[in-house]
């Protein structure tokens, strides 16, 4: 990528010929963005490549105190995955809701996508999307996505996701690194479907795995690895897995501790959401706090989940929770 000098203006550059452009908005010194992100991704990040589809995104957030706002300063998108709007629908600017989409509204055998978040000393941000994420019948290939998510000081993240779903005879990795500052908080929400159970489709045959790592303060306190979940394997009914369940949600919260009796609400009220169908549980290991429900509808599976963040969320990040407009669309 060739470098520039000082602008002030958004810089567009045009890719190679059937390719989508590179945006840049607003515009900086080359050199500023490759220092940034020189030790988070490979440097040949907006280097088309032949075969399947390779997406990348990635946001760089700041916070200004003197008009207390966090702004989404840097984005650089490649390929049909972009941001699609910056949203401030808390009372005030100190939180940026960011909408990203994946225009295709499905990935297919051998595509991959890479999403990228750094998030600045003392800024707020919440990423969510306006749908569920689909990854259709693989061609053969494995589809793979790749999330990296660094905090700095004194900071938060939110990765509020709508559900993902995984259709019959899809291959899959998921990859999620996260680097948390000191100070800071992170929340993860994920929401995982198998098969179209509404369309009347299981998860008979595919593969699935996963892999993810969360550090706070240069320290590793979260440690997941999904080796390969088989479409109608003995996983899928497996009481250490699925236990037959349809649908995993897993919310996870970095940073700080949560009171035992806000934990012990938490069950109570879930209890009552689902009324006693599927399974639920919560769990607090020092700094991280893990609650995770199982069970056979997506919409039950959001309810959980919204609850959790809507007690959690004040704790963690001091502000109360929101309605998430695009969960309601």
């Amino acid at each position: 990528m060739a470098k520039t000098g000082k602008t002030s203006s958004p810089v567009v550059r045009k890719a190679d010929a059937g390719l989508d452009r590179v945006v840049i908005e607003p515009a900086q010194p080359m050199e500023h963005l490759d220092k940034l992100y020189s030790s988070h991704e490979p440097s040949n990040l907006f280097q088309p490549s032949a075969g399947p589809l390779h997406a990348r995104l990635r946001m760089e957030y700041e916070y200004y105190a003197v008009v207390k706002t966090t702004r989404l300063m840097g984005r650089e998108h490649f390929g049909p995955l972009r941001v699609q709007k910056a949203l401030y629908p808390e009372d005030d600017d100190e939180v940026c809701h960011t909408i990203i989409v994946h225009p295709p509204a499905g990935v297919v055998g051998g595509d991959r996508l890479d999403i990228s978040a750094r998030v600045a000393d003392s800024a707020h941000a919440l990423i969510t999307n306006p749908g569920a994420s689909k990854w259709y019948k693989s061609n053969g290939k494995t589809s793979r996505q790749d999330l990296n998510i660094n905090v700095g000081e004194n900071a938060s993240l939110e990765w509020m996701p709508q559900e993902t779903i995984f259709y019959d005879n899809a291959r899959v990795h998921l990859e999620n690194t996260v680097v948390v500052g000191k100070g800071s908080s992170y929340i993860s929400c994920e929401i995982l479907c198998f098969g179209r159970t509404a369309s009347g489709e299981s998860y008979t045959d595919g593969k699935i795995s996963q892999h993810s790592t969360i550090r706070l303060d240069g320290k590793l306190v979260w440690f997941e690895q999904v080796g390969g979940l088989l479409g109608g394997g003995p996983d899928m009914t497996s009481p250490l897995a699925l236990s037959g369940k349809t649908v995993c949600a897993t919310f996870i919260v970095v940073g700080k501790a949560v009171p035992a009796e806000l934990i012990a609400l938490v069950r109570e009220e879930v209890a009552v959401i689902t009324g006693g169908s599927g399974h639920f549980g919560v769990s607090q290991l020092k700094s991280v706090v893990v609650a995770r429900y199982l069970g056979d509808k997506s919409e039950m599976a959001r309810h959980v989940m919204l609850n959790v963040w809507r007690h959690i969320r004040p704790v963690v990040i001091g502000r109360k929770a929101v309605t998430l407009r695009m969960w309601e669309t």
